[in-house]
C-alpha cells in the first residue's frame, strides 16, 4: 500500500501524489553493537523538526518490534547526543534475517540482517565439513521487503535440500488403484472385457483387473522432482562459491536419483491446499511441503539474488558446538573411545530434587563426552571471544565482567566432572579464535593450556583451548591430538 501525500503546485492547483513506503534492510553482525540514524524511519522532510519526528518514530519502532527482537536476543534503545537521534542495536549470537514493523504503516517495511562475524567464507565450508549437523532454520514470519545480497544463495538451498531429504526418507505410502492384465484374477475383474477381447484371441492368462497397490505419492514425488531440478540450476550457477556448493550439488543429484521414475511437475495451488488439509500430517511433511512452496513461488532466504525475502535464523552457539563435536568425533577415530553428543541429548544427567517442585536447574548437559578406557574427556564449547582476550591481555588486566564469565565457564565444566565415575577426568573448555591466532599458537606449541586438581582419589585435568572458525577439520583434530598426548 502507498501513503498518499498532497503537494502544493506553484500555479495554485493541487493534486494527490503517492509516495511509496520506505523499505530498508539494516545490516550488522552477531555479538556486536550497531547504530543507525533514526531518520531512516522518516518518509518525507519535516523541516527543522526532523530529529524530533525521528525520535518519536524511533520510540514507536522499538515498541512495535520489541517482541521479535527479544526472540532473536537483540536489544534496542534510543541514543541522543544533543543533535542526532540514533537507534542502538545489540545483537546476540544468533544470525539470520527478520522483518521489522514500520511505526507509520504497521507493515513489515523494514528488516534486520545479522551475518556471522567470522564471515560466510569460513562458516560455509564448515557446514559441509561437520556433516550438516546444524543448518539455517527458515521462520514462519512475513517476508522481508528487501534483502542484503551479501548472504550467499546456497544458504536457502541447504534448508530446502535437507527438508526434502527428510521428506523422501519418510514419504507416506498409500494404496492407489492400478489396472493391468494379470495371470490370475486379482481385485475386481473386468469380465466383459475378458470375454469379448481376451478369450477370442486365446489370451486366457491375460485377465484385466483393477486392484489396490501400495505405492508412493506420485504427485508429491513429481513436485519434489520439480523442486530439486530448480534447486540444481540455482546451485550450478554458484560453483564459484567453492566446495560447499559442490557438496550441495552432490546431495541434490543424490535426491534426484530417488525421484527419477516420476516426471517433474509443478504443483498447482489447489494441490498444495489438499496436501496441507490432509489428516495426520507430520512436521517433516509440512516442512518439506513448505520448502517446495518456497521454490515454486520463488521466495527464499533474505539475502539471495533471485530467491529472497524469507526470514531465517541460525544459532552460532549451536553452530560452534556442532563444529567442536565434529572435531572431537574425528579425534575419537584416531584416539579411540565412545563419543556422546549433547546435541542429541546423549549426555544429559538429570538433577533429582526433593521435593521436585522446589528445584531450579533440572539437569546437566555437557556438549561432548568422550569415554576411553579409564579416562573421560568432557568438552564444553563456548562461543565467546575470551580466548582472543586472554591472548592480548594478562588475566589481571581483563575486564571484571569478562573474568566473571570465564570463571562461570570454568565452574560449569568442573560441575560436569561430577557425573563421571572414571578415575581420570579431563574437563576441556573450547573457545573460537581466528585462523591467524590459531596458526600463531600452533607455531609456538601453545594450542592447549593445562591445569589439574585432585578430588579424593580422582585426578581432574583442566584444558583450555581454541579452535579456528574455518573448514580445517582434519588439521585441527590432528593438532589437538598431538598437543593432548604430548603434554601428558
Amino acid at each position: 500500500m502507498a501513503i498518499a501525500r498532497h503537494h502544493k503546485i506553484r500555479s495554485g492547483s493541487s493534486r494527490s501524489s503517492p509516495t511509496p513506503r520506505p523499505s530498508l534492510c539494516l545490516e550488522t553482525t552477531d555479538s556486536t553493537v550497531f547504530r543507525r540514524r533514526a531518520t531512516f524511519l522518516v518518509s518525507s522532510s519535516t523541516g527543522r523538526d526532523v530529529e524530533a519526528h525521528a525520535a518519536r518514530l524511533a520510540n514507536q519502532f522499538i515498541q512495535h518490534n520489541r517482541g521479535i527482537l527479544n526472540q532473536f536476543g537483540v536489544t534496542s534503545e534510543i541514543a541522543f547526543d544533543g543533535s542526532i537521534v540514533d537507534i542502538v542495536f545489540r545483537t546476540s549470537t544468533r544470525v539470520g534475517a527478520i522483518p521489522l514493523l514500520s511505526p507509520t504503516s504497521g507493515q513489515p517495511d523494514y528488516g534486520l540482517v545479522i551475518q556471522p562475524r567470522f564471515g560466510w567464507q569460513g562458516i560455509g565450508p564448515m557446514l559441509g565439513e561437520m556433516g550438516w549437523r546444524v543448518i539455517p532454520e527458515p521462520l514462519r514470519l512475513p517476508l522481508l521487503p528487501r534483502s542484503d545480497r551479501k548472504i550467499p544463495a546456497w544458504v536457502l538451498s541447504t534448508a530446502v535440500l535437507f527438508r526434502l531429504r527428510a521428506l523422501l526418507d519418510r514419504l507416506e505410502r498409500r494404496f492407489e488403484f492400478s489396472e493391468s492384465d494379470c495371470p490370475a484374477p486379482r481385485g475386481s475383474v473386468r469380465w466383459a472385457e475378458y470375454a469379448t477381447e481376451r478369450l477370442p484371441s486365446a489370451r486366457f492368462l491375460n485377465v484385466p483387473c483393477r486392484f489396490p497397490e501400495l505405492g508412493d505419492d506420485r504427485e508429491l514425488k513429481a513436485a519434489i522432482h520439480f523442486t530439486l531440478q530448480r534447486q540444481l540450476v540455482n546451485l550450478q550457477g554458484q560453483r564459484q562459491a567453492g566446495v560447499i556448493v559442490l557438496r550441495l550439488i552432490d546431495i541434490c543429484l543424490g535426491l534426484l536419483d530417488k525421484v527419477r521414475q516420476v516426471a517433474p511437475k509443478e504443483p498447482e495451488p489447489l494441490r498444495f491446499q489438499s496436501w496441507l488439509h490432509a489428516p495426520v500430517k507430520t512436521d517433516v511433511f509440512r516442512d518439506g511441503l513448505q520448502a517446495i512452496e518456497w521454490t515454486v513461488e520463488k521466495t527464499g532466504l533474505a539475502g539471495l539474488a533471485d530467491l529472497r525475502g524469507l526470514p531465517w535464523t541460525m544459532s552460532m552457539e549451536e553452530f560452534f558446538e556442532a563444529w567442536v563435536e565434529a572435531i572431537f568425533a574425528r579425534f575419537a577415530r584416531h584416539a579411540g573411545g565412545e563419543l556422546r553428543a549433547g546435541r542429541k541429548r546423549e549426555t544429559i544427567c538429570p538433577i533429582v530434587w526433593d521435593p521436585p517442585y522446589l528445584g531450579s536447574q533440572k539437569y546437566l548437559l555437557p556438549d561432548v563426552v568422550l569415554e576411553r578406557e579409564n579416562e573421560t574427556l568432557i568438552i564444553d564449547a563456548k562461543f565467546k571471544d575470551h580466548w582472543e582476550e586472554l591472548q592480548v591481555e594478562r588475566w589481571s588486566n581483563l575486564d571484571e565482567a569478562l573474568r566473571d564469565q570465564h570463571r562461570s565457564d570454568l565452574l560449569q565444566v568442573l560441575a560436569y566432572s561430577t557425573v563421571s565415575v572414571s578415575k581420570t577426568i579431563t574437563c576441556c573448555l573450547v573457545y573460537p579464535c581466528t585462523v591467524q591466532t590459531w596458526e600463531s599458537l600452533r607455531r609456538r606449541g601453545r594450542t592447549l593450556h593445562r591445569a589439574s586438581l585432585h578430588a579424593g582419589t580422582r585426578k581432574v585435568g583442566i584444558v583450555l583451548t581454541a579452535v579456528p572458525m574455518a573448514a580445517r577439520l582434519n588439521d585441527v583434530a590432528t593438532e589437538f591430538e598431538k598437543a593432548f598426548f604430548a603434554t601428558r
